[in-house]
């Protein structure tokens, strides 16, 4: 029976980052096909066709890591698997998001439905069921080095399976996970020969959190052209080193795209026509103005790059040991996670300069000897009103720390389980620093278009340009325009979530189309 809410096939053809976005962010319901479990029961044959052969193999009959020397008799197997989870099961630190660990299960959960895992059934369907009730088991912020997946992350998801563990309900609510499968008429699963290995050994944290920073860093790179082209209005700037002849001299394809965006924002302003005769003596303008496409294009151009990462992840199994077509199953590497680890970090050094140019905007229409005949911080009355003075030391202070952000988790390893393990991406902890970036750039360009807003009305009776004035007139009704001081934390914290649920790119775009 339909339950009216939005679904997701898992199995078969690769997930992209917008269905990782609507399961984990939008609660939308998985699915899994009859040829799903075909191939699942498939795997698991081979599986059990092992743990009864002498030969030892790996995780199957034998301990793990710098343990995978000691041959797992018979009837302790059931024992090794849930030894195992309960043991790594060792996070610590704050609760992650509720979405991160959804896209965490969503990715174990695609993987697992592949077949080349070798679990059973049940246990991909109880995962499906998890997702589907709402069940988010608890995962801390500390415990994952990136390698062999992201095991303490995925033992906590894994508990709870077993009916083990804390979980929220659907409604928010902390409860034993026994408690709230037991609510949902979910059985908790009995783990079998490797199911427990299956169940942690991917690289599906960090590469959800990817997912998840690639399509927020989609729009607030547009909104940085929109903030952008307010900022050259504001700063009486020039349009003409947006011109396309002069973007093809330097064929990068964020450039261009970033380039057209400021052209179209800025096509028909009455504020850019009105110094663009004879009579205007500027010969050029600063870099954070000139500069801003070739600045956020390369943001593009990474950002390019990490989806085509993401891209090759959501189509991998990854695994060890893992279960192949032919029915060999063979110990492997693919479990490391360098290749997401990388462009996580790439990613935090394109979001840093965003925002730096973004702030270097925001100073100097707060600067009497820069802003070309704006008031003092646009204060209503400077010395009495400080104006957007401190909410620049904000910018300041967040640009500051994206800074910090910026230095790459992946340059880093530290060995572990006995020099076993001896050298690990970090990836989970390049995530962890992305996520706060991407919450950091958010508010920068809020700042930024909260300011560039304010310039706009001290320029009156000149008024922006028709896709800008849309972006204005969104922002007046949320916010209110020039006057004197007040608390300004909470009209910061409305234009943020204005970027967020995509009103400023709307306003803008239904004007004018975005690239």
């Amino acid at each position: 029976m339909s339950t009216g809410v939005p679904s997701v096939p898992v199995g078969g053809a690769p997930l992209t980052p917008a269905e990782v976005l609507a399961v984990a962010r939008h609660g939308a319901h998985v699915t899994l096909t009859e040829e799903t479990r075909k191939a699942v029961r498939h795997g698991r044959e081979r599986v059990e066709s092992l743990a009864r052969g002498e030969v030892p193999a790996y995780g199957v009959s034998t301990g793990f890591g710098a343990l995978a020397t000691r041959h797992i008799a018979p009837d302790l197997r059931a024992r090794l698997q849930r030894s195992l989870i309960r043991s790594h099961a060792a996070g610590a630190g704050p609760e992650v998001e509720r979405e991160v660990v959804r896209a965490l299960m969503l990715l174990r959960l695609r993987t697992l439905a592949s077949g080349n895992t070798g679990v059973e059934v049940a246990t991909v369907d109880t995962l499906a069921a998890l997702l589907n009730a709402g069940i988010t088991p608890i995962v801390h912020e500390y415990g994952s080095l990136g390698c062999s997946g992201d095991l303490a992350p995925l033992s906590h998801v894994a508990l709870a399976l077993m009916g083990e563990g804390e979980v929220r309900d659907a409604a928010g609510e902390l409860k034993p996970a026994y408690t709230a499968l037991r609510e949902a008429g979910i059985t908790p699963v009995e783990l079998g020969a490797k199911e427990g290995l299956a169940l942690i050994n991917g690289t599906d944290g960090m590469l959800g959190m990817l997912a998840l920073a690639c399509l927020d860093l989609e729009r607030l790179l547009k909104v940085a052209d929109i903030t952008a082209a307010m900022s050259v209005e504001a700063l009486l700037g020039t349009d003409r080193v947006f011109a396309e002849d002069l973007q093809r001299l330097r064929p990068h394809p964020g450039q261009a795209a970033s380039a057209a965006n400021l052209r179209a924002l800025l096509a028909d302003s009455p504020i850019v026509a009105s110094h663009r005769g004879p009579d205007c003596n500027r010969v050029q303008d600063a870099y954070s103005l000139r500069c801003a496409p070739q600045v956020a294009g390369a943001a593009r151009d990474t950002l390019d790059h990490a989806l085509t990462v993401a891209g090759r992840e959501l189509d991998s199994v990854i695994d060890n040991p893992v279960v192949l077509d032919d029915g060999r199953v063979e110990s492997n590497g693919n479990f490391h996670g360098a290749p997401v680890a990388y462009v996580l970090d790439f990613l935090a050094i394109a979001v840093a300069d965003v925002a730096s140019i973004a702030e270097r905007r925001t100073d100097r229409m707060l600067d009497v000897s820069r802003s070309h005949g704006l008031p003092a911080f646009l204060a209503d009355d400077p010395g009495v009103d400080s104006g957007h003075m401190i909410a620049q030391y904000t910018q300041a202070a967040i640009v500051s720390e994206l800074k910090r952000l910026a230095v790459p988790a992946s340059v880093d390893s530290i060995p572990s389980s006995a020099m076993q393990e001896d050298h690990v991406s970090m990836g989970w902890s390049a995530a962890r620093k992305l996520r706060r970036a991407v919450d950091g750039l958010t508010t920068v360009l809020a700042v930024e278009l909260l300011t560039a807003a304010r310039a706009l009305d001290l320029r009156s009776p000149l008024r922006p340009g028709p896709a800008t004035g849309a972006v204005l007139r969104t922002v007046r009704e949320h916010v209110s325009g020039p006057g004197p001081d007040r608390h300004l934390a909470p009209e910061i914290a409305r234009v943020a979530e204005l970027i967020t649920d995509g009103s400023v790119l709307d306003a803008a775009g239904s004007v004018i189309p975005l690239h």
